[in-house]
């Protein structure tokens, strides 16, 4: 099984408002740089799509690190999903699951990797995390959404 290292970053001009995701895979030494986004958007959706873009473009089952500063997909994924999944896709407070369309997907995306999701502090010098972030910034200002 393949070993990739995946960064991944959302970032939002108003929340909502425009929005950009970045995303760098590396294998055994090679680099891919991904970016997107969307013109009225959270931050919460574009740190989701940030991580369904990038398994999007895996052919094969990997073995994944996925390295995120986003709490919200991490605790997401690993706490919260199964009581969502649980109670009809409803939180704890029995309203609807915000962003139920990205989590279902990501949970589709996952289903034949194994990811260890790891969480890096924003805006604190990790290289690879300040480069998805700069990736997902550029976005928004290239495209003239701001």
């Amino acid at each position: 099984m393949k070993k990739i290292d995946i960064y991944t970053d959302g970032a939002c001009s108003g929340n909502p408002g425009p929005g950009g995701w970045g995303v760098l895979l590396r294998y055994k030494g090679q680099e891919k740089e991904l970016s997107g986004g969307e013109i009225m958007t959270t931050n919460n959706r574009m740190e989701l799509t940030a991580v369904i873009e990038a398994l999007k473009t895996l052919k094969e089952a990997c073995h994944i690190h996925l390295y995120t500063d986003s709490q919200y997909v991490i605790k997401g994924f690993n706490e919260w999903l199964p009581g969502w999944i649980e109670r009809g896709w409803k939180n704890s407070s029995k309203k609807d699951v915000s962003n139920v369309d990205l989590w279902k997907q990501l949970l589709e995306l996952t289903k034949i990797h194994q990811i260890k999701w790891i969480w890096v502090k924003g805006h604190a010098g990790h290289v690879e995390n300040e480069r998805v972030d700069a990736l997902a910034r550029q976005y928004i200002n290239q495209s003239g959404m701001v």
